[in-house]
This record gives structure tokens, C-alpha cells and sequence, in this order.
């Protein structure tokens, strides 16, 4: 089964030491029945592009939970896996929070190896996404400026990277 990871850059440095990515249980995002059915289609590729969609939103609220100090690299970071099914416990289940849907438990640390593609944001999105973790707790208030912030950041498409780019993306 494919599955998101949503991870800070961070995460990715640590994942880049240790060789995997943990500690378990991981949050991802995958094609579930629930967001099939929210999605009203069977385009497989379009549903994978929402559950990475997910998983880029998620980024986004892992970054602004840290402190600004402890941030780093603000751009988001998704890792594309690829697990047995036995590793996905079941979908989270949240009903009235749309962007819960295709949340999944990852039951252990997942090697590296397992990882078949990196998402992240090109380096001209991080001033959008440094506003975006400012603006988050009155976003989810509603209060419309900062909802505009939070969509205008999340527009950035994330760039594709091969793991073999690895080594490149965490150097100092």
C-alpha cells in the first residue's frame, strides 16, 4: 500500500541519520474507503494526489506546532511509502473534519529503503509557509484573512525527489 508521511524537514534530517523513519506509530495518509468516497471518484491517480494533499496539510501543522527557533527549514515534507497492509492500522476516524479522512496509523518505524519518493515544497514557498504557521490558530477560528493565508501557502505544489537525492537535500 502507498502512504503519506507528512514530515518537517526535521524529521527528514533525523529519518536521513537513523535510516528510517519513527518513532512509531507514524501518521500518514493513504487511500481509504472514506476518502474514495468523499472524492466521488475511482481515478486512482487523482486519489493518491489528495491523500498527498492531506499529507502536505499536515506538514504544515507539524511545522507550526514547533517553536519558531526549532523550525529549521520551514518548507513541508512528505515521504511517499510504500508498506504492507499489515503495517496500516485503520483509518482514523473523524467524520466531521474532512481533512482527517485517509489518516492512517503506521503500526512500526519504516526502513528507508521503503520510501519511493520525497514531496517537498520549492525553497520560494517558505516565506508563505512561515506565515501560514503564524496565521494556522486564527485560520482554524475561521477568521478569513488567515484562512487566505493558509490556501495561498498550501497552493505551492511540492516538488519530486528520488530518495537517491537524499544525501543532497539534508547536507549542511
Amino acid at each position: 500500500m502507498r502512504v503519506y508521511v507528512p514530515l518537517t524537514f526535521r524529521d527528514l534530517e533525523a529519518a536521513h541519520a537513523a535510516r528510517e523513519l519513527a518513532p512509531a506509530p507514524l501518521v500518514a495518509y493513504a487511500v481509504t474507503p472514506a476518502l474514495r468516497e468523499w472524492c466521488a471518484t475511482e481515478d486512482q491517480e487523482e486519489l493518491e494526489y489528495t491523500a498527498l494533499g492531506r499529507a502536505a496539510r499536515a506538514s504544515l501543522r507539524l511545522l507550526a506546532a514547533l517553536p519558531e527557533s526549532e523550525r529549521g527549514d520551514p518548507r513541508r515534507v512528505v515521504a511517499a511509502v510504500d508498506v504492507a497492509d499489515e503495517l496500516v492500522e485503520a483509518e482514523v476516524t473523524q467524520p466531521l473534519d474532512p481533512e482527517g479522512l485517509g489518516e492512517v496509523r503506521l503500526s512500526r518505524a519504516v526502513p528507508l529503503k521503503r520510501v519511493a519518493a520525497l514531496h517537498i515544497d520549492d525553497s520560494d514557498a517558505a516565506r508563505d509557509l512561515v506565515e501560514a504557521c503564524a496565521a494556522l490558530p486564527a485560520a482554524d477560528r475561521g477568521e478569513e484573512p488567515a484562512l487566505s493565508i493558509v490556501e495561498d501557502a498550501v497552493e505551492h505544489e511540492l516538488l519530486w525527489y528520488g530518495v537517491q537525492e537524499l544525501d543532497q537535500l539534508v547536507r549542511p
